[in-house]
């Protein structure tokens, strides 16, 4: 947990524009070490104070000048556009700039700790030049490493918001998919009632207001209280009821959900489901529905009887492909989705952790 913490600071560091002066600020340090260590073996009696401090300020100068023109131009234009030869022909090319200026500076300000040369040994001189441009090389190409990954942290991070703003908009659209469904029937139910039994319009009136309350408002937010998604379930079987004389259904609680948090009208399309296809003139039909907490899991079932003379034109729908859908956006795989059936039941069981999801 901690080194997840402390590999959240460091990304942060690298790449948000905040900090962007404190990365600055931490490659003037370090160029600043490493200009003094080259000048570090210069004797301070041996030379004048005002030469050694103006060479030290024109070696950081070099330094930066060269390590910004890497990090701004160079990996930018050539590097980042996998122009990989001319990036590499660049940076040698960096690297004699910066041999070449820092002769010049050695030669200006510290010339009188230039002895004279007896002899030229032309091999140790090339082997000492290719050591240099070899290993100021690898010291740029370094740097490189660091701009190279700050660009793929920044990649990174746009592709998880753009994954995370589309798979919201999946999300959103399945909702708005399942909702306008579920809303034509509530009213073509409501108008069935009301011609039926004019005794009953206030009540169902009332339920109604409630339903669409609920599915209006309530329904817009990313977390609902299980209760409330009850009562909806509730209303929408009570009204059934009242629309089929032989139509039963019971909603059974186990455990403590008094605190447990569901996006809102994640059961509808399953109890929905169970209504459409128990529809049975000759026998009683009923829908069971039961919620059930058991450790972190919440367990949701829900069984409808099948007529005797099941409807050959009723299928499954939109509704429960979008729910699938649906629950694969929220909770991954960290859901089981169960469905059993018999020659007169039908049997929906998922089972999710209500903290789980996205």
């Amino acid at each position: 947990m901690e080194q997840g913490k402390n590999n959240y600071i460091f990304t942060r560091v690298l790449i948000e524009k905040r900090f962007r002066i404190l990365r600055h600020f931490t490659l003037f340090v370090f160029i600043f070490f490493i200009s003094a260590g080259m000048t570090w073996y210069i004797q301070e009696k041996d030379m004048n104070a005002l030469n050694k401090y103006a060479g030290l300020l024109f070696y950081i100068l070099i330094f930066l000048g060269c390590m910004y023109l890497n990090i701004y131009v160079l990996t930018p234009r050539f590097l980042l556009r996998n122009k990989w030869f001319i990036y590499f022909s660049s940076l040698i090319g960096l690297v004699l700039l910066f041999l070449i200026l820092m002769v010049l500076v050695q030669d200006l300000f510290y010339e009188e700790e230039t002895k004279p040369i007896q002899h030229i040994d032309y091999f140790v001189s090339i082997v000492n030049l290719l050591s240099a441009v070899l290993s100021l090389t690898l010291f740029f190409a370094g740097t490189t490493t660091f701009v190279l990954f700050k660009y793929w942290l920044i990649n990174v991070q746009k592709a998880n918001e753009l994954q995370t703003a589309t798979l919201q908009s999946e999300l959103k659209l399945l909702e708005n998919q399942i909702n306008p469904h579920f809303l034509f029937n509530m009213l073509n139910n409501a108008n069935i009632m009301i011609h039926e039994d004019p005794d009953l319009a206030s009540h169902i009136i009332v339920k109604l207001e409630d339903m669409l309350r609920y599915q209006m408002n309530d329904s817009t937010k990313e977390k609902v209280y299980l209760s409330e998604d009850i009562t909806f379930l509730t209303d929408y079987l009570e009204l059934e009821k009242t629309r089929r004389d032989y139509f039963e259904y019971t909603i059974s609680q186990e455990g403590n959900l008094k605190d447990i948090q569901i996006p809102p009208l994640l059961f509808i399309t399953f109890v929905e489901n169970a209504v459409k296809h128990n529809l049975d003139s000759e026998a009683p039909s009923f829908v069971h529905i039961s919620f059930k907490i058991a450790g972190d899991r919440l367990i949701f079932r829900c069984e409808n009887s099948i007529p005797l003379k099941p409807n050959p034109k009723k299928t499954g729908g939109l509704g429960l492909i979008n729910i699938k859908r649906r629950l694969d956006l929220l909770y991954g795989n960290d859901y089981v989705l169960e469905q059993t059936k018999t020659d007169t039941i039908y049997m929906v069981c998922l089972e999710i952790n209500p903290e789980g999801e996205l």
